[in-house]
């Protein structure tokens, strides 16, 4: 598969050398409602994929836990063998009960395992970034997190992965992590209305440390979804472009990985994220805080 479209944004390099597309794909939306169980349409997801990369994109996130399993079933049925220059991006730390909750798995024998499930059901022999996820969906947990991070250093010290990073952490942990061993990349909650990692996102640019904000459009109160709507009506864009070109003039270590299970969605996002704002448009924007 190969590229018809020069992608917002560019690319970005992490620390070691690996470079991601800013515009990258979030594979969550792949697997059933809820994030639970098969999609309705599986021959759509594929292809979702498949348009993702034809697209440009080489940055996909996903996890083994999604569904469980499904999207890492799906991404390899859609992609393997993977282009050259594909990156995969998944996490551990979490894993799906039979209700659908989501229970941390941070023991060292679960974090090995979702290793190995990750690279099993992708079919690679060493995965390019894995994230520890340590706090729930939108707030880190204190605490310290040597112990598991120890565990996904070992695996990288025996070539199974090739960079770690960290999801839903505080600054703290991010340091205590960089002590054991080095950190590519930040997964935290960040937005137009919840900016509580600004000075975490600049520390970790002068660093070269990506920042990869979820809920791009989650936490909004009416008012602020209103003065979204009202910028995105003035430009002729949707509130997701909107927002998603927000983050990418934000700041250069941010990257995206916006998700949907539709094609049409897809090429939105793309497009919309190259959407120039102007600059009492963007003050706009800014001003949008809690």
């Amino acid at each position: 598969m190969t590229s018809s479209t020069t992608l917002p944004g560019g690319t970005f390099t992490l620390p070691g050398g690996l470079t991601l597309t800013r515009m990258g794909y979030g594979a969550m939306q792949l697997a059933g409602p809820h994030v639970f169980g098969p999609p309705a349409d599986r021959d759509g997801a594929v292809a979702v994929l498949r348009e993702a990369v034809r697209l440009g994109v080489r940055h996909i996130d996903t996890s083994d836990y999604y569904g469980p399993h499904v999207t890492n079933e799906i991404i390899r049925e859609a992609l393997h063998p993977y282009p050259d220059d594909l990156r995969i991006v998944t996490k551990v730390g979490a894993l799906r009960d039979a209700e659908g909750n989501w229970p941390p798995a941070l023991r060292p024998d679960q974090l090995r395992q979702a290793v190995h499930d990750n690279l099993d059901r992708l079919g690679l022999d060493a995965l390019d970034v894995v994230n520890l996820r340590v706090g729930g969906f939108d707030t880190p947990e204190p605490g310290s997190i040597a112990e598991p991070f120890s565990v996904l250093a070992e695996l990288r010290d025996q070539g199974l992965i090739r960079h770690l990073g960290l999801s839903t952490v505080t600054a703290d942990q991010i340091a205590e992590a960089e002590a054991i061993a080095p950190v590519v990349c930040v997964q935290n909650r960040y937005n137009l209305a919840h900016r509580a990692d600004d000075d975490l996102i600049d520390a970790l640019a002068a660093r070269g440390v990506a920042y990869v904000p979820y809920f791009p459009l989650g936490g909004f109160t009416p008012l602020q979804s209103g003065e979204l709507d009202a910028v995105a009506g003035r430009l002729g864009a949707s509130p997701m472009a909107v927002a998603l070109a927000w983050l990418l003039r934000r700041s250069p270590n941010i990257l995206l990985i916006p998700g949907t299970s539709s094609i049409a969605h897809l090429r939105e996002n793309i497009a919309g994220a190259a959407l120039r704002l102007p600059e009492d448009e963007l003050a706009r924007l800014d001003a949008i805080a809690p």
